[in-house]
């Protein structure tokens, strides 16, 4: 896979010069559909080539797909001029991440084995989807802020209970992690479905961009796990596409 460093670039390297399809007519309502052509047939022949291709023509459609979900869908006044990164460090194992640079500006970020084990457009244009669906939803700020409670409610409690210093500290990061976590299925079975959206509305199919996670290994139904079971994420796609052709979309 460091060949197809080498086609895109090198270090982590911004996707800032995709050029944007044709404006499609925006929905009225956010969760409409939108009237725009499916995408082509865009396969991953597993070579490095083939897979930039693949990416770089899938972030053609969902740049302008997810920004105009954000405009109309945020509650606050959030940055929606996404970026698009590629970190090509070798050894990273496949995923994706959103965050925010300094200025507020979201950040989706890829491994290039994430983009060399898809297999085709339509599971790139849904993780990319998901990414973006946790920034317009706000999720980044809701775990800080879950983390917190949870780090603050752990450590009154050890120091009722009469803790000392270390016990206290100790509670605390228990709590930070039990909080920031407790709410993570939720929040990722949201981005799915947000996600899907976007993914619809950008030309590209999330049903079988969502098989992307039968090849990973499944987190099952754990109490604390960060992410839900294959068959729930799969349902949620499938309650977001017949959602959105029936115009029952929240």
């Amino acid at each position: 896979m460091r060949r197809i460093a080498a086609f895109i670039g090198s270090g982590m390297i911004a996707l800032s010069a995709c050029a944007p399809l044709p404006q499609q007519q925006a929905p009225a309502q956010p969760g409409r559909a939108v009237s725009v052509a499916p995408a082509p047939t865009l396969n991953n022949d597993g070579t490095p080539q083939s897979a930039a291709r693949m990416f770089v023509q899938v972030m053609r459609r969902m740049e302008p797909a997810v920004e105009r979900e954000c405009l109309q869908r945020r509650t606050q006044p959030i940055n929606c001029d996404f970026q698009f990164v590629v970190d090509d460090t070798p050894g990273q194992e496949p995923n994706a991440f959103q965050t925010v640079d300094s200025t507020g500006r979201p950040i989706i970020g890829f491994t290039l084995s994430l983009i060399g084990q898809a297999r085709n457009g339509d599971e790139v244009a849904f993780v990319v989807g998901h990414e973006a669906a946790h920034h317009v939803l706000n999720h980044l700020d809701r775990k800080t802020g879950a983390a917190t409670a949870g780090a603050v409610i752990l450590g009154s409690i050890a120091s009722v209970y009469g803790g000392d210093q270390s016990a206290i500290e100790t509670a605390q990061r228990i709590g930070a992690s039990v909080g920031s976590r407790y709410y993570s299925k939720d929040w990722e079975l949201q981005a799915d479905y947000l996600g899907a959206i976007m993914t619809v509305n950008a030309g590209f199919d999330p049903v079988n961009g969502a098989r992307f996670f039968d090849r990973l290994p499944d987190p099952g139904d754990h109490i604390l796990g960060t992410h839900p079971s294959r068959a729930a994420r799969s349902a949620q796609v499938k309650r977001a596409v017949s959602d959105l052709r029936s115009g029952r979309t929240r």
